[in-house]
């Protein structure tokens, strides 16, 4: 008997609803496209989480997970304090940078995002430094 591969749509399909979220509709596809191996790392995560969030169990951040994806696969964007538009996966890789910083724009990121010196980022999903 030959067994056949259940595909990322159909796991989130049976976990999800059908239709499932736009974003793990999306991101579903985009494993069957490429691999989950290869969506995992352009997102920043592993296999392993996304195997976890297709069957709707992922212990972790959840929401970060789906701002991830809606920036990476489904063009969302924020305007940033210091780079002015940018894509909503690449506004978190940016909350993660810390110093020594590449660029003085980077500076100005890393303080923007925790709210150092100058009003928070709204999209920043970092706590606020005390002063």
């Amino acid at each position: 008997m030959r067994y056949e591969k259940q595909s990322f749509v159909e796991k989130a399909r049976k976990a999800w609803g059908n239709p499932p979220p736009d974003w793990i509709q999306a991101l579903a596809e985009e494993a069957d496209r490429v691999t989950a191996t290869r969506v995992a790392k352009n997102i920043g995560y592993s296999a392993a989480v996304l195997s976890h969030v297709f069957a709707g169990k992922y212990p972790g951040d959840m929401g970060a997970v789906e701002q991830k994806v809606r920036g990476a696969l489904l063009g969302a964007t924020v305007t940033c304090p210091v780079y002015a538009e940018i894509g909503r996966d690449q506004c978190l890789d940016l909350q993660k940078v810390t110093p020594p910083f590449s660029s003085e724009a980077s500076g100005r990121c890393y303080r923007s995002c925790r709210g150092m010196g100058a009003p928070k980022c709204p999209h920043s999903r970092l706590p606020e430094v005390p002063r």
